[in-house]
């Protein structure tokens, strides 16, 4: 009786009942640790790797956003990349982004690439929100598409997403 149940809640309902939530990870550093100097303005400046697992049905693509809400006077936006493909599921660590309709937007330093934590000397820790959004469908958006413009084009095509938050302090030396 109790397989029966089982079956019929999950035909009625679907097979989420089954599925686990998306996950964002790294193997260059765990959620809420410190980010290794390597990925930051002090180092090698280079993306960390990143992967997702969990993906939900009818992905289309996915728009990966890291940004510091600790910055003195905004959020500062450090990567934005759009139209991830949907069957991507890693980016290597220092991984140009090349994917057929991918596109990395200006970051807060003007630039159209990865931007590593490099947080004012002696502000104390800054928290770096790496967000992953799995999208229905792929962006119509240019270069030039600021970060309030891809969050509006992104309004009622967001499926899912995840976060991994990674550390870093300058010291005041």
């Amino acid at each position: 009786m109790l397989f029966i149940l089982l079956v019929f809640f999950i035909h009625l309902f679907g097979t989420n009942l089954m599925s686990a939530s998306l996950q964002l990870y790294s193997n260059s550093f765990k959620n809420n640790t410190i980010i290794d100097i390597k990925y930051t303005c002090e180092g090698k400046d280079v993306s960390p790797h990143l992967a997702w697992k969990n993906v939900p049905k009818h992905t289309k693509s996915f728009v990966l956003l890291c940004e510091d809400p600790d910055a003195p006077r905004k959020t500062w936006v450090h990567w934005i990349v759009a139209n991830i493909p949907g069957n991507v599921r890693e980016l290597k660590e220092g991984q140009l982004i090349n994917f057929e309709n991918a596109q990395e937007l200006k970051n807060d330093f003007k630039k159209t690439s990865y931007g590593g934590p490099c947080p004012p000397k002696g502000h104390g820790v800054h928290h770096y929100h790496f967000i992953l959004y799995v999208l229905d469908t792929i962006l119509d958006i240019t270069p030039e598409t600021t970060k309030d413009e891809l969050l509006k084009a992104m309004h009622g095509h967001i499926i899912d997403k995840a976060t991994l938050i990674g550390t870093f302090e300058r010291e005041s030396k």
